[in-house]
């Protein structure tokens, strides 16, 4: 079952880069106490994500912040290696928060995850946004068709 607006995220533990290397972040550390902007993706370097989806936040970036947002993340189901990688090659190192959820914990605890083993790529996340404020879900956005439709930094700046 997806997550509902005015539901809590669950607490799982994340992997991401940093400057000494991989690190786990617990969704606490995270989400507790912060208005955070959260996208999923469905898979680093992938065309949609990195062309499409990513680099609103990015442009976006300023923007958003100053609509009292604390953090912007974004999750993929890829290992954590894969997402730093992503984060230095798109420029996002230092604005976006990169999660790995390399086995999906967080993606099947919220109800977004997308088997896509027939396409050959496993399992993977639903592109979504969302708002959470203090842990709990204000604003939820996920796609029902492909491409960046209802999840893009422009829907999240309408929402904030």
């Amino acid at each position: 079952m997806t997550i509902s607006v005015g539901e809590k995220l669950p607490d799982v533990t994340f992997k991401t880069m940093t400057a000494d290397g991989a690190k786990d972040i617990n969704g606490k550390e995270i989400f507790a106490g912060k208005k955070v902007v959260l996208f999923g993706v469905p898979g680093a370097f992938t065309p949609t994500c990195s062309n499409n989806h990513l680099p609103g936040y990015l442009e976006n970036h300023d923007a958003i912040l100053a609509r009292g947002v604390d953090t912007i993340a974004v999750v993929s189901v890829n290992d954590v290696h894969v997402m730093g990688a992503w984060a230095r090659f798109s420029g996002g190192e230092g604005k976006i928060l990169y999660l790995a959820d390399g086995s999906g914990d967080f993606a099947k605890a919220v109800g977004l995850d997308n088997d896509l083993s027939a396409a050959g790529m496993g399992l993977r996340s639903k592109r979504f946004s969302m708002i959470v404020d203090d842990g709990k879900v204000v604003a939820l956005n996920v796609e029902t068709k492909p491409g960046v439709n209802e999840s893009g930094a422009a829907k999240i700046l309408e929402q904030l």
